[in-house]
């Protein structure tokens, strides 16, 4: 199979979506790679160590995409790329298409085989493909909110872990999922005084095992929300429903009562965000003020720390991408049900149900659908 890598244009996006090691393991498998020129270097990659891995150097994206049989990519094509995908040609990236009509409409226009990383499942019910970036965003949201808190980015100016004599800052998560795991164990770590709200009993238990006193649990509620976000200095929205639209659990109304410089970060923004004022931003203008408050909803932060996220990214994705290629996507996806979970859209079709539920389309199923 000839795999297409082209370089990640959205707005201070550096990840890419093989590294050399990659390309190296597809090679041996005997399929051929194409990179498009300069495609790594936002992690210290150069064309010469595609080269030297056995990959084909492009001087374009339309190269890429004129050529190759699967599209790898880490972010949602853009809609000059999405022009360029054709009928029959597999894309393998992250989506997140209920909150995004008119990448879905591209998508479904196009007639590609659309797989998204962040609805590939695995035997214990979890997302394995998305897991790495959550863990990775759920650790710079601390980092984020903590460099948000401070007086000149519009905070109230609270050092997150105080210090002797004056109480830390409060950190609220919403969602005890890997975001909110790893949002505590960084705001933990740094002596803030955390809360994290969930609803599923079995996942706060496992939260007091790991993080013991360190770390607070309670059951969200509407009440519960309300009470926590109003005492907080900095909340975290960690909250996912798999390949659906988050749901807003701060209402405006709350958020105009929170405490003035206090910070909110939305981890779901990629999935519409979970706070009733979220808006994406961008890296390169990550932060807007509303009611006094700061929010931050990069959509894709982990593209911060693109040379860690890049390598977590393809840890997890390589073996689905050998699948696909050595087998054909429609062997791959009959023989693993998990990655069969992952197909969006199928020439023409909606094949994930919450995104046809959430944007109005007719829903077939994916099995289905690959075998019509």
């Amino acid at each position: 199979m000839l795999i297409g890598v082209p370089k990640e244009i959205k707005n201070h996006e550096y990840r890419v979506g093989l590294v050399p090691a990659s390309v190296r393991e597809c090679v041996h498998h005997g399929h051929k790679v194409l990179i498009e020129t300069n495609a790594g270097r936002g992690i210290g990659t150069s064309d010469e160590d595609y080269i030297a891995a056995g990959a084909e150097i492009v001087s374009s994206a339309v190269d890429v995409f004129t050529r190759a049989d699967m599209i790898i990519k880490v972010k949602e094509p853009q809609a000059i790329e999405r022009k360029m995908l054709h009928d029959g040609q597999i894309l393998f990236t992250y989506l997140h298409l209920a909150p995004d009509p008119e990448q879905t409409k591209d998508l479904i226009k196009s007639k590609a085989i659309c797989i998204a990383y962040e609805t590939v499942t695995d035997d214990e019910g979890g997302l394995p493909l998305l897991a790495p970036m959550s863990q990775v965003a759920g650790r710079m949201s601390i980092q984020a909110g903590a460099h948000c808190l401070e007086k000149a980015q519009g905070g109230s100016g609270v050092l997150l872990a105080g210090v002797p004599g004056v109480l830390p800052a409060k950190v609220v998560i919403i969602g005890g999922g890997v975001v909110g795991e790893n949002a505590a164990y960084m705001a933990a770590g740094m002596g803030a005084d955390v809360t994290i709200l969930d609803r599923n009993v079995d996942t706060m238990r496992d939260l007091v095992v790991r993080f013991g006193q360190s770390v607070k649990t309670e059951y969200s509620t509407l009440l519960a929300i309300e009470n926590e976000v109003l005492a907080a200095d900095l909340v975290i929205g960690a909250v996912l429903v798999p390949g659906a639209e988050a749901p807003k659990l701060v209402s405006r109304d709350l958020i105009s009562r929170m405490k003035p410089g206090s910070v909110l970060v939305d981890v779901a923004i990629d999935q519409g965000g979970c706070f009733e004022t979220s808006k994406a931003t961008t890296h390169a203008d990550p932060t807007y003020i509303i009611d006094e408050v700061v929010h931050y909803c990069v959509a894709n932060m982990p593209g911060g720390v693109a040379k860690t996220s890049t390598y977590a990214l393809n840890n997890v994705t390589l073996p689905f991408v050998l699948a696909l290629a050595d087998k054909g996507y429609k062997a791959a996806l009959t023989d693993n049900p998990h990655l069969m979970n992952g197909l969006n859209t199928h020439k023409g079709d909606v094949t994930y149900k919450a995104v046809a539920d959430d944007l109005g389309y007719a829903y077939v199923a994916p099995s289905t659908a690959i075998h019509s």
